[in-house]
């Protein structure tokens, strides 16, 4: 039995390493001057994504194991900053998906999942009653400057000024670097859960327009209470971008940010709280009926006539 992500661990990231299948498992091969070539063997029927940074390469055996376990397989820029293109693992239902899309199409149904993620974030009680989405959007903009400002006096760094620009990276202040950093661990993590779910990663309710949205919305549940002071205790750093990862990983095993985040987007997507999410070792593909919805698959519909 694979573990289900909600048990999964967090996320690896791998740079400068070479990812090949043997018989005993999946492994990383590491070349050092000072101690010659190393080789780790990774858990991937335990891990929810894997970081593939610079200088990596994978044989095609160990990226379909990793497919096959579930694992989602990201290749970012240096340090884990910048996804360029992730792996796609097969899911074993649909249920959560038809949830997603029907929620995503239905614009009331939409907002209401929207205001449902906002209120997730700063508490039902802090919204104004029947708040438009714009209302919403600057309420957050207030909020998210508010907490920049909080913290930047708290570390006596002087002004703050979020800036993602990988053009000129490394012109940018240590706290840019580590939240650019912990945020694309953040993003590989849920993209993962959301796969894991069978859920649509593009079809956000917040954000819209890219293949990432529904990853963008999830993602900002959490980075008040995980990202952001993290990135500001490191103001001081040499190298932000790792000491995030690294710190990041830990606080994660306290927060216990999988199951948090399966059963986050189960409540936005079933407010009711039935999740009746069908067993996964049921693989039959149902047929859909206009009249009876879902019909048993995998049978001969014919009638004797």
């Amino acid at each position: 039995m694979l573990p289900r992500i909600a048990d999964s661990l967090s996320f690896l990231y791998l740079d400068i390493v070479r990812i090949h299948q043997d018989d005993t498992g999946v492994c990383a091969e590491i070349t050092t001057e000072a101690r010659g070539t190393e080789t780790v063997y990774l858990p991937t029927a335990a891990l929810s994504c894997v970081l593939l940074g610079p200088g990596t390469s994978i044989t095609s055996r160990a990226l379909t194991t990793l497919a096959r376990h579930g694992t989602t397989v990201l290749v970012t820029g240096s340090g884990g900053v910048r996804c360029y293109a992730a792996t796609l693992p097969d899911s074993l239902t649909t249920t959560w998906l038809e949830r997603q899309t029907r929620i995503w199409a239905d614009d009331t149904r939409r907002l209401q999942a929207a205001v449902t993620m906002y209120e997730m974030r700063f508490g039902s009680g802090t919204l104004p009653s029947g708040s438009t989405l714009q209302q919403l959007r600057g309420f957050e903009g207030q909020r998210v400057r508010a907490h920049y400002q909080l913290l930047a006096k708290q570390h006596r760094i002087g002004r703050f000024r979020r800036n993602y620009d990988p053009q000129s990276w490394d012109e940018q202040d240590p706290v840019n670097l580590a939240l650019s950093a912990a945020n694309t661990c953040l993003y590989g993590i849920v993209h993962s859960a959301i796969h894991a779910l069978g859920c649509s990663p593009a079809l956000g309710f917040i954000h819209n327009g890219n293949q990432q949205a529904f990853v963008y919305d999830i993602a900002d549940l959490y980075k008040a209470r995980l990202i952001i002071p993290l990135a500001f205790s490191l103001h001081a750093s040499t190298n932000p971008e790792a000491e995030a990862r690294r710190s990041f990983r830990d606080g994660l095993r306290l927060f216990k940010l999988l199951p948090r985040i399966v059963s986050d987007i189960q409540r936005i997507l079933d407010p009711s709280g039935e999740y009746d999410t069908p067993d996964p070792d049921e693989e039959l593909v149902d047929l859909w009926d206009p009249v009876a919805g879902a019909i048993p698959g995998g049978i001969n519909h014919a009638t004797d006539s």
